[in-house]
């Protein structure tokens, strides 16, 4: 009796253990390079419009292009590179928030099909706004109303 509970306990341990090596794995891989490279590009570009700033805004959203466009694999949709492009050509705050918002829904898509940036990224809505986007931090930061009301959204997950 004593072989059979070490045998069972060893089983049930090495499932745990598959399992979360499994969901590891998942977020590894889709969070690998480019995708990584294009969620840090999003972040940066996220942290500008929650200053009211535009500074950066383009080159990083041309760097996101230039990344989906140069990646062989092809794991995000082209139309990521499309929208990012959008972005970068924003003249004015407005129309950099509203080509933001295409381009944090594709990433959501992508996180949420993927099962990937668990405990990393946050999707967080702004129901102002109708849209999400996703930020590292717990703590609501609205790019799409900046400093005037930077806190009003709720996290999604």
């Amino acid at each position: 009796m004593k072989l059979f509970s070490q045998i069972t306990r060893s089983i049930v341990a090495a499932a745990v253990f598959a399992l979360s090596l499994a969901g590891f794995a998942a977020d590894q891989k889709a969070l690998r390079p480019p995708v990584k490279s294009v969620h840090d590009q999003y972040l940066m570009i996220h942290t500008a419009l929650v200053k009211d700033s535009l500074k950066g805004v383009d080159d990083d959203a041309n760097a996101i292009a230039k990344a989906v466009k140069a990646d062989e694999m092809k794991m995000l949709s082209p139309d990521v590179a499309k929208q990012a492009e959008t972005l970068a050509k924003a003249k004015d705050l407005k129309a950099a928030r509203e080509a933001f918002k295409p381009l944090s829904a594709s990433l959501v898509k992508y996180l949420a099909d993927n099962k990937a940036g668990k405990g990393v990224y946050h999707e967080a809505y702004c129901p102002m706004a109708k849209a999400s986007w996703l930020q590292k931090e717990t703590d609501i930061k609205n790019p799409y109303m900046g400093k005037s009301m930077l806190t009003c959204g709720t996290l999604k997950n």
